[in-house]
This record gives C-alpha cells, sequence and structure tokens, in this order.
C-alpha cells in the first residue's frame, strides 16, 4: 500500500476525525503538523482571550509535530510556518497531502520537495468564490490570474463544496483533478453526545422556558460575519417567547451588548468549548450564520447532527446542507428584512422546527469522513496511476 504523508499547520478538532477514519479504512500515512499551536492555551486574537481545545487532538492516528525554524513563528502570517524539515519528509512519501494553505511558507517548501522527489502531490483549498474576506476588490481582480497557476501546482486537488468544484473547473482546472471532499465534523461524537443531553436542564440554566423558541449565533463575533444583521431582524421580528444567544466572543462584543442592552431575549455566553457546544446546539431550535464570507462554516454540520435547523446567507459555503423549507432557510447576505421575515415564519411555528431538526439530522448522514475519506482516496489513485 503506498505511503500517504499529511502536512497540516496545526492540531484542531475538524480534521482529526478524518484521521481516525484513514486509520479505520487500512490507510499507510503519518499526519505532520508544522505547529503545536492548539494543544496548549494559546492567546486567539479573534476571540481575544486564551484557547485550548478540550477534545484529545492527536489520539487514534500516526502524528508528530515538526520543528519551526520561522523566525517570527505564528499562525496568520506567510513567514510563520517554516518547516525545513518538510523537505526530507517528502522525499520518504509516495503521495503528500497538504491541508496547509499555500499563504505559508511550508506549502511551498513541500511542493518543491513533492516536485523534485517526483512524488504526488494534493492540496486542500476551502474558497468557493473569488471575492476576498475583507472586501478588497484588487484580490478578487488578481485571483482569476492568480489562482489557476497556484492550483496546477497540485496533481490533484480537495475542494470542500460542489460551488467550490464548479468555481475551480471555472478557472480552467480539469475537472477530473477535482476531488469533492465534504467539509465534517465527527458524526459519531456530536450524535452520542447530543443524545445525551437534558434540554430541560439546559433552559434551566439558561433561565428560558422549555416551552420558548431558541435561535443561536456561534460563530467568533467579527466583522464579516455579520451578527448585528440577526440581532436587527430579531429584535423587529419581535416574535413572542423567543430567545437569541450568541456564543463566542471577538471585536464586536461590545457593540453587539450596546444594541441589545435592556433587552433580556438576547443572551451573551462567551466562548464556549467543543464538549459544551453539543448540549448548546441540542437544546436550541434554530442557529443563524450571516456571513458575508465564509468558506464553509461547519457549525452548520454540528448544529444539524444535533437536531437543530438552520438559517444561513446565501454567501456561506455550508449552504449545501441546506434544503430550504426542509433543514432550514437561505437568505440574501445583508437583507436584513429577508432575515426578518425568516424569523417571523420560522420561530412561530415550533412544531415546524422541530421537523426541520430532525430532517436536518437525517440529511448528515451522507455527508460524514467517511465520504471526505473516500474522496480523498480516489485523489490519490489517480495521482499514483498518472505518475
Amino acid at each position: 500500500m503506498s505511503h500517504v504523508l499529511i502536512i497540516a499547520s496545526h492540531p484542531i478538532p475538524y480534521i482529526a476525525p478524518l484521521f481516525r477514519e484513514m486509520v479505520a479504512q487500512g490507510w499507510s500515512f503519518e499526519v505532520v503538523y508544522c505547529s503545536g499551536e492548539g494543544l496548549e492555551a494559546y492567546q486567539d486574537q479573534d476571540f481575544g482571550e486564551a484557547i485550548a481545545w478540550d477534545l484529545p487532538l492527536l489520539s487514534g492516528y500516526p502524528a508528530q509535530i515538526l520543528p519551526n525554524q520561522s523566525p517570527w513563528p505564528g499562525l496568520g502570517r506567510f513567514w510563520g510556518l517554516c518547516n525545513l524539515q518538510l523537505w526530507q519528509q517528502v522525499r520518504g512519501a509516495d503521495v503528500v497531502i497538504c491541508y496547509t494553505g499555500y499563504v505559508y511558507a511550508s506549502f511551498w517548501i513541500a511542493a518543491l520537495s513533492a516536485q523534485w522527489h517526483r512524488k504526488g502531490f494534493i492540496f486542500s483549498s476551502d474558497a468557493h468564490s473569488l471575492a476576498s474576506r475583507h472586501g478588497q476588490t484588487w484580490k478578487a481582480k488578481l485571483k482569476p490570474w492568480i489562482l489557476p497557476w497556484l492550483y496546477g501546482v497540485g496533481d490533484s486537488i480537495l475542494v470542500s463544496t460542489g460551488l467550490a468544484v464548479e468555481m475551480v473547473a471555472g478557472l480552467g482546472i480539469e475537472r477530473d483533478r477535482i476531488f469533492f471532499t465534504p467539509f465534517v465534523a465527527d458524526n459519531a461524537w456530536w450524535l452520542a453526545q447530543s443524545a445525551q443531553v437534558d434540554i430541560a436542564a439546559v433552559r434551566a440554566e439558561w433561565g428560558i422556558p422549555l416551552d420558548a423558541v431558541v435561535i443561536i449565533f456561534c460563530a467568533k463575533l467579527q466583522p464579516w460575519k455579520r451578527p448585528a444583521d440577526l440581532l436587527a431582524a430579531f429584535q423587529t421580528a419581535n416574535v413572542p417567547n423567543s430567545y437569541l444567544l450568541y456564543i463566542g466572543n471577538g471585536p464586536l462584543r461590545d457593540e453587539l451588548t450596546s444594541l441589545a442592552q435592556g433587552d433580556e431575549r438576547v443572551r451573551f455566553l462567551g466562548f464556549c468549548n467543543q464538549t459544551q457546544l453539543p448540549a448548546i446546539y441540542t437544546a436550541a431550535d434554530l442557529l443563524c450564520l450571516c456571513s458575508d464570507y465564509e468558506p464553509f462554516g461547519v457549525v452548520v454540520n454540528e448544529a444539524m447532527l444535533c437536531g437543530c435547523g438552520v438559517v444561513v446567507s446565501d454567501r456561506v459555503g455550508a449552504r449545501e446542507l441546506v434544503e430550504p423549507g426542509k433543514t432550514g432557510a437561505i437568505y440574501p447576505c445583508g437583507d436584513r428584512p429577508a432575515l426578518k421575515a425568516v424569523l417571523q415564519d420560522l420561530l412561530a411555528d415550533p412544531p415546524r422546527l422541530r421537523q426541520m431538526g430532525q430532517a436536518a439530522r437525517e440529511r448528515m448522514a451522507q455527508w460524514s469522513p467517511r465520504q471526505n475519506v473516500a474522496a480523498q482516496g480516489e485523489a490519490i489513485a489517480r495521482v499514483l496511476q498518472n505518475r
């Protein structure tokens, strides 16, 4: 069996389940992380506080943390990850899968080594549009010229949505080089945790009646997540016996709390770690994600696995999981009156919300780590066959 080297920037809860599924499917592979950030508490600039994941991130699969030779180590900057050992690591593999984006020096060390040593090179991309996170039009204009060359670096490209398949193909990349690997959560874990939740106890802890309707916003409170859209729509919809909970922190926290001042129906729970989230999703009725830039949005997976319907803007990649009227709703990003209308329709109909939650959970049966890993296996087979 071919040996696969998987390169990732740092351990996070969303990729570890894939590696455990690879073990279950009998893969011969090793994961190397370019940084150990996330294994211990670190200062998250967006949350504005120290974060430490409360799930095991290195257990159940072969992994190691590589030395980082960067003079300015850290995430979010090109020279923040510079792992020179990757050159030799790639040499010992048959195929390389790089989850570390091309925005890091380590990606290019791995790509150049793969080319030098004639190894198959596969990398992932989470983009599904040419839009920029911060709305810079110059980036959107440059991408059609630069991305075809960047995607040409890989023998195969892994993308997380059907929308991304169309975008990459639209840039002139051959479709047989593009593999749809759905962005997934650990389905089995979320389903098991949700099944143990005492909804009445969670609602009592919140001080919210059991018969009330609860909508949640679960994301960093950043401008491109547009959390104020939901607050405005919720307050103007003014559906009786309904509550809004914000899960997460970020730079907009103070502004939002000021806007919500005096409204007892709006609560801010702050950052909640992975083991806390199943109870929150399960005890809620609806998740809303308003982003104008969101390559996917795995909180949608998590909420749906916990039997929670979802409302997303039309710029959220995870909208592929939403079947309007059945598992949730999709509205035009930034259109607060449209979002208000959605909330008035759904929050006033608790039985319908329960049906949506059940349909959402059923939808996730075909969007799991098993499908993701199988697609990665197909990408590897294609690369080896061509080489």
